[in-house]
């Protein structure tokens, strides 16, 4: 709709706010700012959605495999081979054996739960998760005592943290399958060193697991040249399942396999369906913003009645009436959605420092890892879903004063100034 010069500075000064019009521009400015807050906060929402399942997405399948091979009623017995077989498939990139179990570890009259996963430092130091987020300690050390007694671990970051532990301090192992004797069952346990601890950003991670040399932990949970688990790293996790496939032909029919998708599936459902609702939810304030800009356009439409009859009386048509007050209510949106707009991305790109100054400013924690799993706000815009909200705010905005534009252009003038 392309309005004249003469259309274009009547709905700007039917926009300007006038002592008698005064409740009429205050309807109008709670409006655009009802429009901005809502294309903002919309924005601001998915962002930190999207950031929050690729975060969580990347740190997921950072430390555990695409795909997992399990012995159904044994351990795996020749992981070797197997895991040359699988490295040569189409579609794989790593394959991993490794030793895993469930285990409480003390130190300093502290205990805790944990996951202990054996691997050997070649394969460590190709997990970049891990190896690249080495806070203290080093690797190599892991490396070294690989190499010779085997009696260094890693440990996340979080749980030496809650147990007051650092690098060079031992900490107890104890299994929860105990060694039979004629007296009954003593717990198996053993005490490692301490020689780096990871920080990988996910709350679960850095305060469960820990990580032994594969011949350790072999020994630990007596599987002497054997593994219970081999993960599998394939070139794209969103067509898994293709390689599954492949994989289960090469291992045969005695191990089971799982996916990422299986293992996470809940969890990234959950996600999907609190995205789908905050998104429903959040676009209602630009619904509501929408009708405040046709309740304020109706009442400037029945203010307006006698300069509508003089326009018409100067020969102004109804298109030029409908277009004048269409503009009039279409700027409120126009600008409502370019300012939310504005907003919404400057806040995603300084989401964490915004987080960081209002926790300086009111001395709380806004965002405990313990609660929600990581250890930062993520934010990661989609362009396309920035397009989704500006059509929508733009199409509402739009919607909201062809009504009241339509009354106007209807309007007799003769009725109009029959009583003036």
């Amino acid at each position: 709709m392309i309005l004249s010069p003469f259309e274009r500075m009547v709905a700007i000064r039917y926009l300007r706010a006038r002592r008698q019009e005064g409740f009429i521009s205050v309807i109008a400015g709670f409006s655009l700012l009802g429009i901005a807050l809502g294309v903002a906060t919309l924005i601001i929402v998915m962002a930190v959605m999207n950031g929050f399942r690729e975060e969580l997405l990347s740190r997921i399948l950072g430390v555990n495999g695409h795909l997992t091979v399990y012995g159904v009623s044994r351990p795996i017995e020749d992981y070797g081979d197997m895991v040359s077989r699988v490295r040569a498939l189409d579609g794989v990139v790593s394959a991993t054996a490794q030793v895993e179990g469930q285990v409480m570890v003390t130190a300093r009259g502290k205990a805790s739960g944990g996951m202990v996963r054996g691997v050997s430092p070649e394969d460590l130091r190709q997990r970049a998760l891990i190896a690249d987020n080495i806070v203290a300690g080093s690797l190599d050390d892991f490396l070294e005592s690989a190499n010779g007694a085997g009696d260094a671990i890693l440990v996340g970051s979080r749980l030496a943290q809650r147990m007051g532990l650092r690098v060079g301090d031992g900490l107890t192992v104890v299994s929860p399958q105990g060694t039979t004797t004629v007296v009954g069952t003593v717990p198996r346990l053993k005490t490692y060193k301490i020689v780096g601890l990871f920080e990988v950003g996910m709350y679960e991670y850095d305060s469960t697991f820990l990580y032994l040399p594969l011949s350790a932990a072999q020994l630990f949970f007596r599987l002497p040249e054997r593994a219970n688990a081999i993960e599998i790293f394939v070139a794209d996790p969103d067509n898994v399942r293709e390689v599954k496939a492949r994989v289960a032909g090469a291992v045969g029919p005695d191990f089971r396999i799982l996916d990422w998708q299986q293992s996470n599936s809940s969890f990234f459902n959950a996600i999907q369906v609190e995205r789908n609702v905050m998104f429903l939810i959040l676009s209602l304030i630009i619904l509501v913003a929408a009708f405040n800009i046709l309740s304020g356009q109706i009442m400037l439409v029945k203010d307006k009645g006698r300069d509508i009859a003089i326009l018409r009386t100067m020969g102004a048509t109804r298109a030029m009436v409908l277009r004048i007050f269409f503009a009039s209510g279409a700027s409120i949106g126009l600008l409502g959605t370019v300012l939310g707009l504005i907003l919404g991305i400057v806040f995603c790109w300084n989401i964490e420092g915004v987080r960081q100054v209002l926790e300086s400013l009111t001395g709380t924690d806004l965002w405990n890892a313990e609660i929600r799993f990581l250890s930062r706000i993520p934010a990661v815009i989609d362009w396309a879903e920035v397009a989704q909200v500006v059509f929508m705010a733009l199409f509402w905005s739009f919607l909201a004063p062809l009504l009241p534009a339509w009354r106007a252009a209807r309007l007799d003038p003769v009725e109009a100034l029959r009583y003036e």
